[in-house]
């Protein structure tokens, strides 16, 4: 994991996922009401200006409080999991403060009813700091990780409308897209992509994109699932300012007696391959409907590299009492155990696979026995 993706966690984290999508839109023109009014815009116009303003000015300096809140139909998970952990993150509340001067200058705060989880990128420094646990830990990267890309296309480089049309018309292919009126979000005026799935096997109603109307950065995301009213998910700020933070915010010294660890992110190419082979990942399907099969995760006997002992009974914890819900299930492909909430469904097979996705249970046993 480079510096670089830890700095994007300061923009809602599932609208990194999302915008892909949005930029699938087709060319609605956004019907805009309520003071104040901005312009007019169809779906191209405003990602290709999104796109141009990233590619000129980058991220522009923020700071602000997001709320996370999930009401995915979860079965009640044990209580114990610490400030920001992603088992904590599967059901209630949870608020964040973001700081982000610019790629190299980020910080990410993560209260707890008794502790705070802090992640500070500042220069070529970057630390994990957990209250709880008194420990601050440097993490570097693997020699050679933060160099990892996709190459570039070759050919004419495209302009944002080029790059827009293209993505929309490939993402329009299974969405059906509109713009709604104005809203308001963190007390700024925003368009609001709507993104609802073509394909019926989908358990998602839409997924609701609000970008500033100013700086083009996602505001909010919201994911509906079928026949709810409020959103399964949603991640936003309900403050932001967009001025460059104080230096100090960066500025992180491990306290006295605290515990200090190092870290290394990234694998080499070598390491890569053999965790591919040893937990290889196929999907099914495309679009909203798509399944990804994989082995069956394994009750971890010991902390993994980058994951705590702490957070290793947490996923055992969390997982044996969700499996203790699911439904026994059987059919043409074999038997094994179901389990469906609001946005996502999974089921794990006596024969060692977990299929998951947002789709129906009758979708995922489609895929079970697809070859």
């Amino acid at each position: 994991m480079s510096r670089g993706k830890l700095v994007r966690w300061g923009v809602p984290m599932a609208a990194v996922a999302v915008i892909g999508a949005a930029i699938g839109a087709g060319p609605v023109i956004a019907a805009v009401s309520g003071d104040p009014v901005l312009p007019e815009r169809s779906a191209q116009q405003l990602l290709a200006e999104a796109a141009a303003a990233v590619q000129k000015d980058g991220l522009p300096p923020m700071s602000g409080t997001v709320l996370e809140t999930a009401s995915l139909g979860l079965p009640a998970l044990p209580q114990t999991a610490s400030a920001g952990s992603p088992i904590a993150l599967l059901s209630g509340s949870h608020e964040a403060k973001v700081w982000y001067g610019s790629r190299d200058q980020f910080r990410l705060a993560v209260p707890g009813p008794m502790n705070e989880t802090n992640v500070i990128v500042n220069g070529d420094q970057t630390w994990v700091w957990d209250s709880q646990s008194n420990t601050a830990t440097r993490v570097k990267i693997a020699p050679g990780a933060e160099k990892t890309h996709t190459a570039a296309p070759t050919g004419p480089s495209m302009t944002p409308q080029q790059a827009a049309e293209q993505l929309l018309s490939k993402v329009g292919e299974h969405s059906v897209v509109s713009v709604t009126s104005n809203t308001q979000v963190a007390g700024r005026p925003a368009y609001e992509l709507v993104l609802a799935p073509k394909e019926a096997g989908s358990l998602v109603q839409d997924v609701r994109l609000a970008l500033d109307g100013e700086t083009y950065v996602p505001l909010r995301v919201q994911v509906y699932a079928k026949g709810s009213a409020e959103p399964a998910f949603e991640v936003g700020f309900t403050q932001v300012t967009f001025s460059a933070p104080a230096p100090e915010n960066f500025a992180f010294t491990p306290p006295a007696g605290a515990k200090v660890e190092e870290k290394t992110l990234g694998f080499s190419k070598d390491e890569e391959k053999h965790d591919f082979a040893e937990g290889e990942v196929k999907t099914v399907g495309a679009g909203w409907t798509t399944v990804a099969v994989l082995p069956t995760p394994k009750t971890p006997a010991a902390p993994s590299e980058g994951r705590s002992e702490g957070q290793g009974q947490e996923a055992a914890v969390a997982l044996d009492t969700v499996l203790r819900s699911a439904t026994p299930v059987s059919g043409a492909w074999g038997s094994g155990k179901l389990i469906k909430t609001k946005l996502v469904s999974a089921l794990f097979t006596d024969d060692g696979r977990l299929l998951v996705g947002a789709v129906t249970p009758e979708e995922l046993t489609k895929a079970a026995g697809a070859k």
